[in-house]
């Protein structure tokens, strides 16, 4: 037909929104903001991600102004004080190391700089701590079909949903194929794929409300209810495939990871306060 390939273009534009959207939003993507350091702009960018098996570099760039600085960390959430490290010059930057955690672990941040008479905090918001949490490595051979086939679910499942609005007949076929995706890239690699990382299979509902998992279960729902009308004709297919699109492009637009596996520290057997 001859609105297929405009559908496709309206389809990866869509998809590579979406996916960028939630990238940018969720908490495993750098913290970044510009604050005034001795009355100098200055860009910092803030890891929010580690791996387990090293230590996070923690870095801002040091203008001329800014004379020394700390960064006070405890592991999240507890009520563990705050632990002082001070911040080392490396060339051009001011770095300070947070020590290593086990899977899922977090800890929370924050610096404080002297430059000039009064101290800069960044966060800049008193109270506000910059979350790190701290993930296993997850092999290539596992994330990058997970990645591929989840975006791939998405993007024909976009396509569906955009071909039952002008009701061309492919998006029964397309729904099909959208709802294999989810299954493999969704309840099969997924799972796997946070195994390696956080060290269980699945922590949505029934065993709790990791969002990642939760948003996926219901995207899944959604296409199997979609999948179950086209394998049986029923004259509401065309609309139950729009809604599962909707549906997905919500989940989408939730940031990922929030809500995410989370490190009980109150149940390690050693839970004192590291150094």
């Amino acid at each position: 037909m001859l609105q297929s390939p405009k559908l496709w273009i309206a389809a990866v534009v869509l998809t590579v929104v979406a996916a960028g959207w939630q990238r940018r939003t969720g908490p495993s993507y750098p913290y970044r903001a510009q604050v005034a350091i001795g009355g100098v702009a200055t860009r910092v960018r803030l890891p929010r991600s580690n791996p387990t098996t090293a230590t996070a570099r923690v870095a801002l760039p040091a203008p001329k102004s800014l004379v020394e600085g700390t960064l006070y960390w405890r592991r999240y959430p507890t009520t563990d004080s705050f632990s002082a490290l001070p911040l080392q010059s490396e060339g051009a930057e001011l770095v300070a190391t947070l020590p290593a955690q086990p899977p899922a672990g977090k800890v929370e941040y924050y610096l404080e700089l002297q430059a000039g008479a009064e101290p800069v905090r960044v966060p800049t918001k008193a109270g506000e701590t910059v979350i790190l949490r701290y993930h296993g490595q997850v092999p290539l051979v596992v994330l990058i079909p997970h990645i591929v086939v989840m975006f791939l679910a998405m993007l024909v499942g976009v396509r569906a949903g955009l071909a039952a609005v002008f009701a061309a007949p492919e998006h029964r076929r397309l729904a099909l194929i959208t709802l294999a995706g989810l299954t493999l890239g969704g309840l099969i690699l997924g799972p796997i794929t946070q195994k390696y990382a956080f060290g269980a299979f699945w922590t949505g509902v029934p065993w709790g409300w990791d969002l990642t998992d939760n948003k996926t279960l219901l995207m899944w729902i959604g296409w199997a209810v979609a999948g179950v009308a086209v394998v049986r004709q029923w004259r509401a297919t065309r609309w139950l495939v729009v809604f599962a699109t909707v549906l997905m492009v919500g989940m989408y637009l939730v940031p990922h990871s929030v809500r995410g596996s989370q490190l009980d520290y109150t149940r390690l057997p050693s839970p004192t306060q590291p150094r």
